[in-house]
Protein backbone atom coordinates (compact mmCIF):
# COMPACT_ATOMS: atom_id res chain seq x y z
CA UNK A 1 0.00 0.00 0.00
CA UNK A 2 1.58 3.23 -1.20
CA UNK A 3 0.44 6.50 0.39
CA UNK A 4 2.80 8.74 -1.56
CA UNK A 5 1.47 10.86 -4.42
CA UNK A 6 2.59 10.09 -7.94
CA UNK A 7 4.44 12.65 -10.04
CA UNK A 8 1.34 13.03 -12.21
CA UNK A 9 -0.89 13.69 -9.18
CA UNK A 10 1.51 16.30 -7.87
CA UNK A 11 1.88 17.91 -11.29
CA UNK A 12 -1.84 18.43 -11.87
CA UNK A 13 -2.63 19.35 -8.27
CA UNK A 14 0.12 21.96 -8.26
CA UNK A 15 -1.09 23.41 -11.55
CA UNK A 16 -4.58 23.81 -10.09
CA UNK A 17 -3.18 25.31 -6.87
CA UNK A 18 -1.08 27.78 -8.85
CA UNK A 19 -4.08 28.78 -10.97
CA UNK A 20 -6.24 29.22 -7.87
CA UNK A 21 -3.60 31.43 -6.24
CA UNK A 22 -2.94 33.48 -9.36
CA UNK A 23 -6.47 33.94 -10.67
CA UNK A 24 -9.33 32.50 -8.60
CA UNK A 25 -8.66 33.79 -5.07
CA UNK A 26 -7.97 37.35 -6.30
CA UNK A 27 -11.25 37.21 -8.27
CA UNK A 28 -13.45 36.38 -5.26
CA UNK A 29 -14.14 40.04 -4.29
CA UNK A 30 -14.89 40.86 -7.93
CA UNK A 31 -17.32 37.93 -8.13
CA UNK A 32 -19.36 39.20 -5.19
CA UNK A 33 -19.23 42.80 -6.38
CA UNK A 34 -20.58 41.76 -9.77
CA UNK A 35 -23.30 39.70 -8.09
CA UNK A 36 -24.31 42.76 -6.03
CA UNK A 37 -24.44 44.82 -9.22
CA UNK A 38 -27.15 42.55 -10.61
CA UNK A 39 -29.63 43.94 -8.07
CA UNK A 40 -32.82 41.90 -7.79
CA UNK A 41 -32.18 39.97 -11.01
CA UNK A 42 -29.48 37.66 -9.68
CA UNK A 43 -29.97 35.03 -12.39
CA UNK A 44 -27.26 36.32 -14.69
CA UNK A 45 -23.89 35.08 -15.92
CA UNK A 46 -21.10 36.45 -13.72
CA UNK A 47 -18.55 38.04 -16.11
CA UNK A 48 -15.44 37.28 -14.07
CA UNK A 49 -16.21 33.54 -14.16
CA UNK A 50 -16.37 33.61 -17.95
CA UNK A 51 -13.04 35.46 -18.02
CA UNK A 52 -11.42 32.85 -15.78
CA UNK A 53 -12.87 30.00 -17.84
CA UNK A 54 -11.17 31.36 -20.95
CA UNK A 55 -7.83 31.46 -19.13
CA UNK A 56 -8.22 27.96 -17.68
CA UNK A 57 -9.13 26.55 -21.09
CA UNK A 58 -6.11 28.23 -22.68
CA UNK A 59 -3.82 26.77 -20.02
CA UNK A 60 -5.18 23.24 -20.50
CA UNK A 61 -6.89 23.10 -17.09
CA UNK A 62 -10.18 22.02 -18.62
CA UNK A 63 -12.52 19.03 -18.28
CA UNK A 64 -10.10 17.46 -15.83
CA UNK A 65 -12.76 15.08 -14.48
CA UNK A 66 -13.21 13.09 -17.71
CA UNK A 67 -11.44 9.71 -17.78
CA UNK A 68 -8.90 9.13 -20.55
CA UNK A 69 -11.13 6.78 -22.56
CA UNK A 70 -14.24 9.01 -22.49
CA UNK A 71 -13.35 10.88 -25.68
CA UNK A 72 -11.28 10.12 -28.81
CA UNK A 73 -7.62 11.10 -28.63
CA UNK A 74 -8.08 13.76 -31.31
CA UNK A 75 -11.03 15.41 -29.53
CA UNK A 76 -10.36 19.10 -28.78
CA UNK A 77 -12.38 18.67 -25.57
CA UNK A 78 -10.57 15.68 -24.15
CA UNK A 79 -8.83 17.54 -21.33
CA UNK A 80 -6.13 15.97 -19.20
CA UNK A 81 -7.68 12.51 -19.02
CA UNK A 82 -7.11 12.21 -15.28
CA UNK A 83 -8.05 9.13 -13.31
CA UNK A 84 -10.41 9.51 -10.34
CA UNK A 85 -7.43 9.33 -8.01
CA UNK A 86 -5.51 11.99 -9.92
CA UNK A 87 -8.55 14.23 -10.12
CA UNK A 88 -9.29 13.91 -6.40
CA UNK A 89 -6.55 16.28 -5.26
CA UNK A 90 -7.50 18.82 -7.95
CA UNK A 91 -11.16 18.71 -6.96
CA UNK A 92 -10.26 19.23 -3.30
CA UNK A 93 -8.55 22.49 -4.24
CA UNK A 94 -11.55 23.56 -6.34
CA UNK A 95 -13.81 22.94 -3.36
CA UNK A 96 -12.20 25.81 -1.49
CA UNK A 97 -14.05 28.45 -3.56
CA UNK A 98 -17.72 28.07 -4.45
CA UNK A 99 -17.43 28.95 -8.14
CA UNK A 100 -13.96 27.47 -8.76
CA UNK A 101 -15.07 24.14 -10.21
CA UNK A 102 -17.01 25.97 -12.93
CA UNK A 103 -13.85 27.86 -13.90
CA UNK A 104 -12.27 24.50 -14.86
CA UNK A 105 -15.54 23.23 -16.44
CA UNK A 106 -15.70 20.68 -13.67
CA UNK A 107 -18.92 21.65 -11.87
CA UNK A 108 -22.08 19.68 -11.16
CA UNK A 109 -24.45 18.79 -12.65
CA UNK A 110 -22.58 19.33 -15.92
CA UNK A 111 -19.86 16.82 -15.02
CA UNK A 112 -22.35 14.02 -14.46
CA UNK A 113 -24.31 14.94 -17.57
CA UNK A 114 -21.17 15.02 -19.71
CA UNK A 115 -20.21 11.60 -18.40
CA UNK A 116 -23.68 10.28 -19.25
CA UNK A 117 -23.47 11.69 -22.76
CA UNK A 118 -19.95 10.37 -23.25
CA UNK A 119 -20.99 6.91 -22.12
CA UNK A 120 -24.55 6.48 -23.36
CA UNK A 121 -25.40 9.08 -26.04
CA UNK A 122 -25.34 8.39 -29.76
CA UNK A 123 -23.19 10.45 -32.15
CA UNK A 124 -25.95 12.93 -32.97
CA UNK A 125 -26.75 13.52 -29.29
CA UNK A 126 -23.08 14.03 -28.51
CA UNK A 127 -22.69 16.51 -31.34
CA UNK A 128 -25.78 18.45 -30.30
CA UNK A 129 -25.28 18.62 -26.55
CA UNK A 130 -22.03 17.11 -25.28
CA UNK A 131 -19.74 19.24 -27.43
CA UNK A 132 -21.12 22.63 -26.27
CA UNK A 133 -21.03 21.37 -22.67
CA UNK A 134 -17.43 20.25 -23.03
CA UNK A 135 -16.65 23.61 -24.58
CA UNK A 136 -18.26 25.45 -21.64
CA UNK A 137 -20.66 27.32 -23.93
CA UNK A 138 -23.85 26.04 -22.28
CA UNK A 139 -24.87 24.51 -18.96
CA UNK A 140 -27.28 21.72 -18.08
CA UNK A 141 -29.53 20.19 -15.45
CA UNK A 142 -30.42 16.70 -14.25
CA UNK A 143 -34.10 16.30 -13.29
CA UNK A 144 -34.82 13.29 -11.13
CA UNK A 145 -36.28 14.30 -7.74
CA UNK A 146 -40.04 14.85 -7.46
CA UNK A 147 -42.09 16.61 -4.75
CA UNK A 148 -44.98 14.15 -4.68
CA UNK A 149 -42.99 10.97 -3.95
CA UNK A 150 -40.09 9.80 -1.79
CA UNK A 151 -37.46 10.07 -4.51
CA UNK A 152 -34.78 8.35 -2.42
CA UNK A 153 -36.51 5.25 -3.81
CA UNK A 154 -36.15 5.93 -7.52
CA UNK A 155 -38.83 3.35 -8.38
CA UNK A 156 -41.32 5.93 -7.05
CA UNK A 157 -40.49 8.45 -9.77
CA UNK A 158 -43.72 9.18 -11.59
CA UNK A 159 -43.15 11.79 -14.32
CA UNK A 160 -44.81 10.23 -17.35
CA UNK A 161 -42.88 9.60 -20.55
CA UNK A 162 -45.45 8.37 -23.08
CA UNK A 163 -44.83 7.63 -26.72
CA UNK A 164 -47.05 9.41 -29.24
CA UNK A 165 -46.08 8.84 -32.85
CA UNK A 166 -42.57 10.15 -33.45
CA UNK A 167 -42.45 11.96 -30.10
CA UNK A 168 -42.47 11.25 -26.39
CA UNK A 169 -44.88 13.35 -24.33
CA UNK A 170 -43.79 14.29 -20.79
CA UNK A 171 -46.15 15.17 -17.96
CA UNK A 172 -45.19 15.64 -14.33
CA UNK A 173 -43.33 17.76 -11.83
CA UNK A 174 -39.70 17.88 -10.68
CA UNK A 175 -37.95 19.89 -7.99
CA UNK A 176 -34.49 20.57 -6.62
CA UNK A 177 -33.50 20.72 -10.27
CA UNK A 178 -30.07 22.25 -9.76
CA UNK A 179 -28.76 24.60 -12.42
CA UNK A 180 -32.09 25.49 -13.99
CA UNK A 181 -31.78 29.10 -12.83
CA UNK A 182 -28.67 29.69 -14.93
CA UNK A 183 -29.55 31.48 -18.21
CA UNK A 184 -27.00 29.24 -19.95
CA UNK A 185 -28.93 26.08 -18.96
CA UNK A 186 -30.06 24.81 -22.35
CA UNK A 187 -30.53 21.05 -21.85
CA UNK A 188 -31.87 18.79 -19.12
CA UNK A 189 -31.57 15.06 -18.71
CA UNK A 190 -34.96 14.01 -17.34
CA UNK A 191 -35.75 10.70 -15.66
CA UNK A 192 -39.34 9.49 -15.79
CA UNK A 193 -41.58 6.47 -16.11
CA UNK A 194 -41.95 5.11 -19.65
CA UNK A 195 -42.82 1.45 -18.99
CA UNK A 196 -45.28 1.27 -16.05
CA UNK A 197 -46.01 -2.42 -16.62
CA UNK A 198 -42.37 -3.52 -16.70
CA UNK A 199 -40.45 -4.85 -13.67
CA UNK A 200 -39.79 -2.04 -11.16
CA UNK A 201 -36.21 -1.33 -12.27
CA UNK A 202 -37.09 -1.38 -15.98
CA UNK A 203 -39.91 1.17 -15.84
CA UNK A 204 -37.74 4.29 -15.99
CA UNK A 205 -36.07 6.02 -18.93
CA UNK A 206 -33.88 9.09 -19.35
CA UNK A 207 -34.42 11.59 -22.12
CA UNK A 208 -32.78 14.79 -23.36
CA UNK A 209 -35.13 17.76 -23.07
CA UNK A 210 -34.15 21.23 -24.35
CA UNK A 211 -35.17 23.77 -21.71
CA UNK A 212 -36.94 25.98 -24.25
CA UNK A 213 -39.37 23.19 -25.23
CA UNK A 214 -43.02 24.38 -25.06
CA UNK A 215 -44.84 23.11 -21.97
CA UNK A 216 -41.94 23.51 -19.54
CA UNK A 217 -42.64 25.96 -16.72
CA UNK A 218 -40.09 26.91 -14.07
CA UNK A 219 -42.56 27.34 -11.24
CA UNK A 220 -40.16 28.76 -8.66
CA UNK A 221 -36.57 28.80 -7.47
CA UNK A 222 -36.04 27.04 -4.15
CA UNK A 223 -33.77 28.69 -1.57
CA UNK A 224 -31.63 26.59 0.79
CA UNK A 225 -31.84 28.00 4.32
CA UNK A 226 -32.64 31.34 2.70
CA UNK A 227 -29.78 31.27 0.15
CA UNK A 228 -30.92 31.26 -3.47
CA UNK A 229 -27.61 29.93 -4.87
CA UNK A 230 -27.94 32.30 -7.85
CA UNK A 231 -27.07 32.20 -10.65
CA UNK A 232 -27.10 28.39 -10.39
CA UNK A 233 -30.12 27.76 -8.21
CA UNK A 234 -32.55 24.90 -7.63
CA UNK A 235 -35.93 24.93 -9.34
CA UNK A 236 -39.36 23.36 -9.23
CA UNK A 237 -40.26 22.55 -12.83
CA UNK A 238 -43.63 21.55 -14.30
CA UNK A 239 -43.96 19.50 -17.51
CA UNK A 240 -47.31 19.85 -19.28
CA UNK A 241 -47.63 17.92 -22.55
CA UNK A 242 -43.96 18.48 -23.36
CA UNK A 243 -43.22 16.89 -26.74
CA UNK A 244 -39.71 15.60 -27.34
CA UNK A 245 -38.53 13.70 -30.47
CA UNK A 246 -37.97 9.96 -30.11
CA UNK A 247 -34.30 10.39 -30.99
CA UNK A 248 -33.77 12.30 -27.72
CA UNK A 249 -34.14 9.12 -25.67
CA UNK A 250 -30.88 7.94 -24.08
CA UNK A 251 -29.81 4.34 -24.64
CA UNK A 252 -33.35 2.88 -24.83
CA UNK A 253 -36.67 2.58 -23.04
CA UNK A 254 -36.49 1.13 -19.55
CA UNK A 255 -32.76 1.74 -19.15
CA UNK A 256 -32.97 4.78 -16.86
CA UNK A 257 -31.66 2.94 -13.81
CA UNK A 258 -28.68 1.66 -15.73
CA UNK A 259 -27.81 5.22 -16.75
CA UNK A 260 -28.43 6.58 -13.24
CA UNK A 261 -26.03 4.09 -11.67
CA UNK A 262 -23.36 4.91 -14.22
CA UNK A 263 -23.83 8.62 -13.56
CA UNK A 264 -24.03 8.74 -9.78
CA UNK A 265 -20.81 6.91 -8.89
CA UNK A 266 -18.36 9.57 -10.14
CA UNK A 267 -20.71 12.44 -9.25
CA UNK A 268 -20.99 11.32 -5.65
CA UNK A 269 -17.26 11.12 -5.14
CA UNK A 270 -16.64 14.47 -6.88
CA UNK A 271 -18.88 16.08 -4.26
CA UNK A 272 -16.85 14.39 -1.53
CA UNK A 273 -13.54 15.58 -2.97
CA UNK A 274 -14.76 19.17 -2.97
CA UNK A 275 -16.20 18.70 0.52
CA UNK A 276 -12.72 18.06 1.92
CA UNK A 277 -11.55 21.36 0.46
CA UNK A 278 -14.56 23.10 2.02
CA UNK A 279 -13.71 21.60 5.41
CA UNK A 280 -10.11 22.83 5.11
CA UNK A 281 -11.40 26.36 4.46
CA UNK A 282 -13.65 26.22 7.52
CA UNK A 283 -10.79 25.00 9.70
CA UNK A 284 -8.54 27.79 8.43
CA UNK A 285 -11.18 30.41 9.20
CA UNK A 286 -11.67 28.91 12.66
CA UNK A 287 -7.94 28.99 13.42
CA UNK A 288 -7.52 32.60 12.34
CA UNK A 289 -10.55 33.71 14.35
CA UNK A 290 -9.47 31.88 17.50
CA UNK A 291 -6.03 33.46 17.37
CA UNK A 292 -7.36 36.98 16.86
CA UNK A 293 -9.91 37.16 19.69
CA UNK A 294 -9.37 37.55 23.42
CA UNK A 295 -11.85 36.50 26.11
CA UNK A 296 -11.41 36.31 29.87
CA UNK A 297 -7.86 37.55 29.63
CA UNK A 298 -6.44 35.19 27.02
CA UNK A 299 -6.81 34.24 23.38
CA UNK A 300 -9.76 31.99 22.65
CA UNK A 301 -7.43 29.48 20.99
CA UNK A 302 -5.70 29.00 24.34
CA UNK A 303 -8.92 27.83 26.00
CA UNK A 304 -8.53 24.07 26.39
CA UNK A 305 -11.85 23.05 24.86
CA UNK A 306 -10.75 24.52 21.52
CA UNK A 307 -7.61 22.38 21.47
CA UNK A 308 -9.80 19.29 21.40
CA UNK A 309 -12.02 20.68 18.64
CA UNK A 310 -9.03 21.64 16.50
CA UNK A 311 -7.40 18.24 16.93
CA UNK A 312 -10.63 16.43 16.13
CA UNK A 313 -11.09 18.53 13.01
CA UNK A 314 -7.64 17.68 11.68
CA UNK A 315 -8.05 13.98 12.47
CA UNK A 316 -11.46 13.86 10.77
CA UNK A 317 -10.22 15.63 7.64
CA UNK A 318 -7.27 13.26 7.28
CA UNK A 319 -9.40 10.14 7.82
CA UNK A 320 -12.01 11.34 5.35
CA UNK A 321 -9.42 12.21 2.74
CA UNK A 322 -7.91 8.72 2.98
CA UNK A 323 -11.33 7.09 2.56
CA UNK A 324 -12.05 9.34 -0.42
CA UNK A 325 -8.73 8.48 -2.06
CA UNK A 326 -9.30 4.79 -1.41
CA UNK A 327 -12.72 4.97 -3.09
CA UNK A 328 -11.25 6.87 -6.06
CA UNK A 329 -8.42 4.37 -6.40
CA UNK A 330 -10.84 1.44 -6.34
CA UNK A 331 -13.03 3.08 -8.98
CA UNK A 332 -9.98 3.33 -11.22
CA UNK A 333 -8.80 -0.23 -10.60
CA UNK A 334 -11.97 -2.32 -10.30
CA UNK A 335 -14.77 -0.06 -11.52
CA UNK A 336 -17.62 1.90 -9.95
CA UNK A 337 -19.79 -1.15 -9.34
CA UNK A 338 -17.19 -3.02 -7.28
CA UNK A 339 -16.29 0.20 -5.44
CA UNK A 340 -19.91 1.00 -4.57
CA UNK A 341 -19.41 0.28 -0.86
CA UNK A 342 -16.49 2.70 -0.61
CA UNK A 343 -18.46 5.29 -2.59
CA UNK A 344 -21.40 4.88 -0.20
CA UNK A 345 -19.17 5.23 2.86
CA UNK A 346 -17.42 8.39 1.68
CA UNK A 347 -20.74 9.91 0.59
CA UNK A 348 -21.95 9.60 4.20
CA UNK A 349 -18.69 10.44 5.93
CA UNK A 350 -17.57 13.54 4.01
CA UNK A 351 -20.60 15.84 4.52
CA UNK A 352 -20.91 14.83 8.19
CA UNK A 353 -17.26 15.63 8.77
CA UNK A 354 -17.45 18.97 7.01
CA UNK A 355 -20.66 20.00 8.76
CA UNK A 356 -19.11 19.39 12.18
CA UNK A 357 -16.05 21.50 11.34
CA UNK A 358 -18.14 24.28 9.78
CA UNK A 359 -20.36 24.26 12.88
CA UNK A 360 -17.31 24.62 15.14
CA UNK A 361 -16.03 27.43 12.91
CA UNK A 362 -19.37 29.20 13.27
CA UNK A 363 -19.11 28.80 17.05
CA UNK A 364 -15.61 30.27 16.99
CA UNK A 365 -16.94 33.34 15.18
CA UNK A 366 -19.75 33.87 17.69
CA UNK A 367 -22.75 35.76 16.34
CA UNK A 368 -20.69 36.72 13.31
CA UNK A 369 -20.62 33.08 12.28
CA UNK A 370 -24.33 33.00 11.47
CA UNK A 371 -24.15 36.26 9.51
CA UNK A 372 -23.18 36.60 5.85
CA UNK A 373 -19.91 38.34 6.75
CA UNK A 374 -17.70 35.26 6.97
CA UNK A 375 -19.37 32.93 4.45
CA UNK A 376 -19.81 30.16 7.00
CA UNK A 377 -23.60 30.24 7.12
CA UNK A 378 -23.83 29.77 3.35
CA UNK A 379 -21.13 27.13 3.51
CA UNK A 380 -23.15 25.24 6.13
CA UNK A 381 -26.36 25.52 4.10
CA UNK A 382 -24.63 24.22 0.99
CA UNK A 383 -22.96 21.35 2.83
CA UNK A 384 -26.17 20.31 4.58
CA UNK A 385 -27.73 19.56 1.21
CA UNK A 386 -24.93 17.06 0.54
CA UNK A 387 -26.52 14.71 3.08
CA UNK A 388 -29.49 14.55 0.70
CA UNK A 389 -28.05 15.05 -2.79
CA UNK A 390 -27.25 11.93 -4.85
CA UNK A 391 -29.11 9.82 -2.31
CA UNK A 392 -29.70 10.57 1.40
CA UNK A 393 -27.47 9.17 4.14
CA UNK A 394 -30.11 6.59 5.01
CA UNK A 395 -29.96 4.96 1.57
CA UNK A 396 -26.17 4.70 1.63
CA UNK A 397 -26.17 3.48 5.24
CA UNK A 398 -28.69 0.82 4.29
CA UNK A 399 -26.36 -0.47 1.58
CA UNK A 400 -23.37 -0.41 3.94
CA UNK A 401 -25.29 -2.22 6.69
CA UNK A 402 -26.58 -4.90 4.34
CA UNK A 403 -23.07 -5.57 3.08
CA UNK A 404 -21.87 -5.89 6.69
CA UNK A 405 -24.78 -8.16 7.61
CA UNK A 406 -23.97 -10.37 4.66
CA UNK A 407 -20.59 -11.23 6.15
CA UNK A 408 -22.24 -12.73 9.21
CA UNK A 409 -25.41 -14.19 7.74
CA UNK A 410 -26.15 -17.68 8.99
CA UNK A 411 -26.16 -20.45 6.33
CA UNK A 412 -29.60 -21.50 5.06
CA UNK A 413 -29.24 -24.90 6.73
CA UNK A 414 -28.96 -23.30 10.20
Amino acid sequence: MNFSMSERQIYWRDRVVDFMNKYVYPAVPTYYEQMKGFGTNRWQVVPVVEELKAIAKKEGLWNLFLPKDSLPEDSPYRGAGLTNLEYAMCAEEMGKVGFASEVFNCSAPDTGNMEVLARYANDAQKKMWMEPLLDGKIRSAFLMTEPAVASSDATNIALEIKRDGDHYVLNGRKWWSSGVGDPRCKIAIVMGKSNPDAPSHAQQSQILVPMDTPGITVLRMLPVFGFDDAPHGHAEVVFKDVRVPLENLLLGEGRGFEIAQGRLGPGRIHHCMRTIGSAEVALEKMMKRLQSRVAFGKRIIDQSLWEERIATARIDIEMTRLLCLKAADMMDKVGNKVARLEIAMIKVAAPRMALKIIDDAIQAHGAGGVSEDFGLAKQYASMRTMRLADGPDEVHNRAIARWEMGKYRAPKSA
